[in-house]
């Protein structure tokens, strides 16, 4: 009977023996939310090895002994981390690298059942599918995101990268309706997101992805609604507070603004929407923003833009940045492997 018992008192002693409490939760959450926010609107070097300390440290947390409430926690901690891993090695221009970090976000979602980080998972994969050139197959993770109960922004998020994939490649009728689906998700969001920055869809960013899927489908119609929801997108991100005003999303929706100009035959207006961005540091400028950029001076070598000095001047601008903003992304320092 004493053999029993002693077994219960070194049962108990093995539950006692943990390495993580609440306070190491909390905190955890805590720079877990301040470097979500902060990831939008700050250089990206500034915050990548923190980023992957803290990942690291949550791996091996995991690998000792806590209470199950706070193994869940720490799975939601982790997946978090890997899902601004994957971010970084994305905006990077390193897909295989991003690919990696998000089916690692993704299985430790499934480890804690935490289906918001199941859905942004998907998220985040369908946007590598999407720099990858594999628009079907991000249009169908994006969708399968959406089957996900999860609270938030992400539904409108994820009918957004839909629209986008599918205007692409040339489904207008899906991508509009797709587009429809995000404004509804928006209207009837339930919850309120968990965690800010990266992790959330404002408003502001839902109308920069409006914009670029509206460009992609074309007609004047819908090139005349691009440069609206790409202004709209601009004006909330100015009247946001400096950390939530996404510095890639500005970039891209002025991108956006000028090819729109572009299309509709306005150089004058191509080079004024384009000011904001080949005045900034380019090093600020994500894989992402560099393939726009080169994508438009392409268009400026058109046949219809030959001797045009206002044209080619441009052009030269517009590679001048590409080549500058690309040097990081080449030679990257130590990514969060």
């Amino acid at each position: 009977m004493r053999r029993r018992t002693r077994w219960s008192a070194d049962f108990a002693r093995f539950i006692a023996q943990r390495n993580a409490d609440e306070f190491v939760v909390e905190q955890l959450e805590a720079d877990v939310a301040r470097l979500a926010r902060a990831y939008v609107s700050h250089p990206l070097l500034e915050l990548y090895v923190e980023i992957k300390r803290l990942r690291d440290g949550v791996f091996a947390l995991l690998r000792g002994r806590q209470h199950p409430r706070q193994t869940a926690d720490l799975y939601v901690a982790a997946s978090r981390l890997c899902g601004l891993s994957a971010h970084v090695c994305l905006d990077l221009g390193d897909y295989d690298s991003a690919a990696t970090h998000a089916r690692t976000a993704r299985a430790c979602a499934e480890a804690a059942g935490h289906e918001g980080m199941l859905a942004w998972g998907r998220a985040v994969e369908s946007l590598i599918a999407y720099w990858t050139g594999r628009y079907e197959q991000a249009a169908r993770l994006a969708r399968a995101g959406r089957h996900h109960r999860a609270r938030g922004s992400i539904g409108a998020r994820l009918a957004s990268l839909e629209a986008r994939a599918l205007a692409i490649v040339g489904d207008r009728a899906g991508s509009v309706a797709a587009l429809a689906d995000a404004e509804r998700s928006r209207e009837t969001m339930p919850g309120h997101d968990e965690v800010p920055g990266i992790f959330a869809f404002p408003a502001a960013k839902q109308f920069t992805y409006a914009g670029t899927t509206h460009l992609a489908v074309g007609e004047r119609e819908h090139i005349q609604q691009a440069i609206a929801s790409a202004d709209t997108a601009i004006r909330l991100y100015r009247s946001a507070e400096d950390d939530d005003q996404s510095v890639g999303d500005m970039f891209a929706a002025h991108v956006d603004l000028a090819r729109g100009h572009l299309l509709l035959g306005d150089l004058d207006g191509t080079e004024a929407m384009l000011g904001f961005v080949l005045d900034s540091p380019p090093e600020r400028m994500s894989a992402s923003i560099v393939r726009r950029l080169t994508a438009l001076g392409r268009e400026l070598s058109g046949p219809q833009y030959v001797g045009a000095a206002q044209a080619a001047h441009l052009r030269e601008r517009l590679q001048h940045t590409a080549v500058h903003a690309a040097v990081p992304a080449a030679h990257p320092p130590e990514l969060p492997t």
